[in-house]
This record gives C-alpha cells, sequence and structure tokens, in this order.
C-alpha cells in the first residue's frame, strides 16, 4: 500500500477523548516539573519512588521502561539535587535502594495538593454521579489495559 503524502490521521470517539485527555496530563507533567526544577523524567521517577517507598535502580527501570543507565543518570541528577538518597539493601550488600528524601516527600505532597486541586477544579463541569462513575470507568479501563498489554504487548 503506497502512503499518501500530506494525508491526516486522527481518531474520534473513546480513544480520540482518552488522547486528549492524556495530552492534557502530559502538559501538566511538564508544568510541573518546570515548577519542581526538574525534567520530566526525573519527576516520573520521583511518582514512582514516592509511590513505592524504596526502589532498586533496576526496577526502576524496569517500571518506567528506561535502561538501567538512564536510571542512573536520572538518579544522580536527583541525589545531586538533594531530592532522593541511595540507600544500601541490607539483604545485598551489591544492591541498593532509591529513597526520597525530606525534601522530596515535602515536595511530593505539594505536588499531590496542587494535582487534586487542579483535578477537583476542572472536574466542575460534572456531576457528583458523573465523577464517582469516571472514577470507576477510568479504574476498570486501566486495568483492562493493563491486561491486555501485559497478554500482548504488541497490541
Amino acid at each position: 500500500m503506497d502512503a499518501v503524502p500530506g494525508r491526516a490521521h486522527s481518531l474520534g470517539g473513546l480513544p480520540a477523548a482518552s488522547l486528549d485527555f492524556l495530552r492534557a496530563l502530559d502538559r501538566n507533567r511538564h508544568r510541573i516539573a518546570k515548577k519542581a526544577n526538574v525534567s520530566a523524567s526525573e519527576l516520573r521517577a520521583l511518582f514512582r519512588i514516592a509511590e513505592v517507598v524504596r526502589i532498586t535502580p533496576k526496577a526502576l527501570a524496569e517500571l518506567l521502561g528506561m535502561t538501567t543507565g538512564a536510571i542512573t543518570a536520572i538518579s544522580t541528577r536527583l541525589v545531586e539535587g538533594g531530592l532522593i538518597q541511595r540507600v544500601g539493601n541490607p539483604a545485598d550488600r551489591r544492591s541498593l535502594y532509591l529513597e526520597l528524601t525530606p525534601a522530596a516527600h515535602l515536595l511530593m505532597e505539594e505536588m499531590h495538593r496542587d494535582f487534586t486541586a487542579l483535578i477537583e477544579v476542572s472536574a466542575h463541569v460534572l456531576g457528583a454521579r458523573e465523577r464517582t462513575q469516571l472514577t470507576s470507568s477510568l479504574a476498570a479501563l486501566a486495568a483492562e489495559l493493563d491486561i491486555r498489554t501485559s497478554i500482548d504487548p504488541d497490541l
């Protein structure tokens, strides 16, 4: 099949709305990263570390879909910025964990408050029942997407 130059491709319906929502979240992620003086990748790493409390660089790389080399660079910048610390693994002297510093905990609390407020004010267009249904629907859709993409990553 020959490619048609200048031909646009766009989605419709739920896929288009999902993409618009993801793009809005991505713009917010970049805004938050800039405000926190970190890169978007560093912000993703901070959020993942905050979710699990402590994590090995290898596990963080797997979660973020990055190489361990990329995580080493990101973690070095975050250590130098006073946002994470490397802590020895008592079960394996050759391994270490990445943890948030007290400054990063304060930063995460501020970012969570800001994000929650942004979602709350943005959701004013929905009624209480619609918000409850949207919450349930997004959770169900995310779970189904996780199942389908773990079964066949080429989907």
